[in-house]
């Protein structure tokens, strides 16, 4: 969950996605039949979150979330336990964006989060009756039993790097744990839509000092990351280090065995592109190490083996979908490779505003046919 703290180059590029929601499903009403899957609204602003309906049949929903606040906001669809579902975030106001979900049968909430902070404002949602799972698909199947092994491998190396960090934050090694702190972060980066899922773990991993709400506690990497390059002392850090570590192999062992869908890969391929637009461009991900790069070549990498699992899916669906994905794909690698800086990336703030308007711009093209690919699979 981010906080923007300035929008620049991330406006540009999340605001060339918007689309106009056609849905107008009414809000049910108690006792009425569920409305069919198909396109609901919702409309979101500073005080609200009106959801068009409040019961579905089971299947694919398609939600169309429009910001009329002045607060950049999110939607979540939980399951019990803020177990996500669905999600979009950085939904910017006058933005709309849509979010297709695959929900079966059960209890959830749907989320609007204005200001990206906090528990929300939340309204119950019931999803009805029997549906064919994407899943049954034989080509989506694999598609997925393939992300999860991208996961897996990614997960393992997760562990290794990020107790390396750990021991050395530990150790008092303060320029070790720098060395270590983007490295680790890699791995992090490329998983990041699976540990998403699970509630209040991403965050007390990965939360950064402005996504803090009123008298929340800051655990995790960017705690780390302010005493390493700020305070220059984790002398204190070895409960926030325990914690971290902690936390990580918690994470690795629930993205290991959730169960994915299709749509899980198709959304998390355009969330990983959200994050470099409205963090890693703009530099406030990594606020004090300037180590943003590190996070935009994961998170773009993370975003191409999502792709890639659905490829076979795509090339009998959405043949020319494919070769423009690679297309925007191959740029968009070749514009951030011009910033390599020995085995790693050069710092955010070394880049001129002309070099990083080009990254953002290699983005913003990728992310258009990317926003295509759940449409692509559930068709």
């Amino acid at each position: 969950m981010r906080t923007p703290i300035r929008l620049s180059f991330g406006a540009i590029a999340l605001a060339t996605l918007a689309a106009c929601g056609s849905g107008n499903t009414p809000a049910a009403s108690s006792g009425s039949a569920p409305a069919q899957p198909g396109k609901i609204t919702v409309a979101a602003s500073d005080t609200e979150c009106k959801v068009g309906a409040a019961e579905v049949a089971a299947g694919t929903t398609t939600f169309t979330i429009t910001n009329g606040g002045t607060k950049v906001t999110e939607f979540y669809v939980y399951a019990p336990g803020d177990r996500v579902m669905a999600e979009v975030e950085n939904i910017v106001p006058g933005l709309t964006r849509e979010l297709i979900a695959e929900l079966p049968a059960g209890a959830y909430e749907t989320v609007c989060k204005p200001g990206m902070v906090g528990k929300g404002i939340r309204n119950a949602f019931k999803v009805t009756g029997e549906h064919k799972a994407l899943t049954e698909d034989a080509k989506l199947a694999d598609a997925v039993a393939s992300y999860k092994r991208y996961i897996k491998s990614q997960s393992d190396t997760l562990l290794v790097k990020t107790q390396e960090f750990v021991d050395a934050v530990k150790a008092g090694k303060i320029d070790k744990a720098k060395e270590l702190y983007p490295v680790s972060r890699t791995y992090w980066e490329r998983i990041e839509p699976v540990a998403e899922i699970f509630g209040d773990l991403d965050p007390a991993i990965d939360a950064r000092e402005a996504d803090l709400a009123d008298g929340e506690e800051w655990t995790g990497f960017h705690r780390i990351e302010k005493d390493l390059w700020i305070k220059k002392d984790i002398s204190k850090d070895g409960p926030v280090a325990d914690k971290l570590i902690a936390d990580v192999k918690t994470i690795v062992s629930k993205s290991n065995a959730a169960q994915l869908t299709p749509l899980n890969l198709a959304n998390g391929a355009k969330e990983l592109l959200d994050e470099v637009a409205t963090g890693k461009i703009t530099g406030e991900e990594d606020i004090w190490s300037h180590t943003d790069l590190w996070d935009f070549d994961a998170n773009l990498e993370g975003s191409k083996a999502a792709v890639q699992s659905l490829r076979p899916v795509l090339e009998d669906r959405a043949p020319d979908l494919v070769k423009t994905l690679d297309e925007k794909f191959a740029a968009a690698e070749a514009a951030l490779d011009a910033h390599q800086k020995g085995d790693g990336w050069k710092l955010h703030n070394e880049l001129s505003k002309a070099e990083l308007k080009t990254l953002s711009d290699a983005i913003n093209a990728l992310a258009e046919p990317i926003s295509k690919i759940a449409p692509a699979i559930t068709k």
